[in-house]
């Protein structure tokens, strides 16, 4: 394996990932699965290219949290590490589970139609609905 652009993996270290280049992008998202998935208001993931990813140390459990959409843990610790939906040209990371995560600058929020109503986002960034969101996506 090259060397590692970033590292990262779960809070008890039994799941360990590499990106072997920069994410392609990073974002918020708000949406009700991902509020779910990771017990908090919004989740913060960077999307690698398949091709640029690596499992290094143990390999995560998943979970179906919709057809497409499988979610990678850490089945001993249940740190979350990975959302990937079936088809799409990147897997996204926990933007939390990264080694350097501050390395890794948001660049925007999608899913805000299930945005906490107390939650002010006055950061200046993009804000998207979730089908807003793939249909950025899919024009890159």
């Amino acid at each position: 394996m090259t060397q590692p652009y970033l590292t990262g993996g779960c809070q008890c270290g039994a799941v360990r990932y590499a990106l072997l280049a920069a994410p392609v992008r990073a974002e918020f998202c708000h949406c009700r699965m991902c509020q779910r998935a990771v017990g908090n208001v919004f989740a913060a993931f960077a999307d690698v290219r398949h091709e640029d990813f690596r499992w290094v140390v143990g390999e995560p459990a998943f979970y179906a949290s919709s057809k497409p959409v499988k979610r990678g843990f850490c089945a001993a610790c249940g740190t979350p590490l990975s959302y990937q939906a079936e088809g799409e040209a990147t897997i996204a990371v926990t933007t939390g589970s990264l080694d350097e995560p501050d390395r890794v600058p948001v660049t925007g929020h999608c899913g805000i139609q299930s945005k906490i109503d107390w939650l002010r986002l006055n950061d200046g960034l993009p804000q998207r609905r979730t089908g807003e969101a793939f249909a950025a996506r899919d024009e890159e």
